[in-house]
């Protein structure tokens, strides 16, 4: 089944048309004009895949709806879509979580290409919502791993993507530059530094209980080793 997308856009115009054409891509959409409706289907309904944000709407703004997300602890990632796309927007939208910030006017072709990107970088390994290795238990979509004694350690939602990859790859060792262009894009600025801080924070959500699972190899990226 495809994906579940949930787009909030108050133009009635853009939004019919932005709804057509994921239709025709084969994604379910639900289709919202205000922040209060999103609220109702997040309380209410199964959780969408994504989201795709409007920042100005007529009760509120996505930047709030995306703040209180977070504060709630729903783990969707999500997408702005918006006429306001200056630098201090877009750092906003990404320091409040967001996968992408895409300025109107926008090619469609681009909105779905970044929009399939998010999707894949969210995606359990396998198409799992859990794995458990050597008594380690791993929820990808709560973005934690609880060790053999019960203790829970939050997973940034990122370095749970990586986690995922590594695994679903773990034949072979993954370069930091692909890690990079699949988890974190162009638009993050990111560096090799960013995937080292991303492993150093998984290997601590392991120990001290386990061994290190992650190998490093020098000059060219990490390895999945655990079985």
């Amino acid at each position: 089944m495809q994906a579940a997308i949930l787009l909030l856009e108050d133009d009635r115009s853009l939004g019919e048309t932005i709804q057509d054409r994921l239709l025709k891509e084969g994604y379910q959409v639900i289709w919202c004009r205000e922040i209060a409706a999103v609220r109702k289907i997040l309380k209410e309904a199964e959780l969408p895949d994504l989201m795709i944000l409007d920042v100005r709407l007529p009760d509120g703004s996505g930047f709030e709806l995306a703040a209180e997300l977070r504060e709630k602890g729903y783990g969707v990632p999500f997408i702005f879509l918006t006429a306001q796309a200056g630098a201090p927007e877009r750092l906003r939208g990404f320091e409040l979580g967001a996968e992408e910030f895409i300025p109107k006017p926008f090619h469609f072709r681009e909105l779905i290409i970044r929009l399939q990107h998010v999707l894949s970088t969210h995606k359990a390994p396998e198409h799992q919502a859990s794995l458990v290795i050597q008594g380690f238990s791993i929820d990808f979509e709560q973005y934690a791993i609880t060790a053999p004694d019960g203790q829970r350690h939050e997973v940034q939602k990122r370095d749970m993507a990586l986690l995922g990859f590594l695994i679903t790859e773990k034949a072979r060792v993954v370069s930091r530059d692909e890690i990079l262009d699949r988890l974190w894009g162009a638009d993050h600025f990111p560096s090799n530094r960013t995937v080292d801080n991303a492993i150093v924070r998984l290997r601590q959500a392991f120990k001290p209980h386990g061994p290190d699972w992650i190998r490093s190899v020098r000059g060219v990226g990490y390895q999945w080793i655990a079985e």
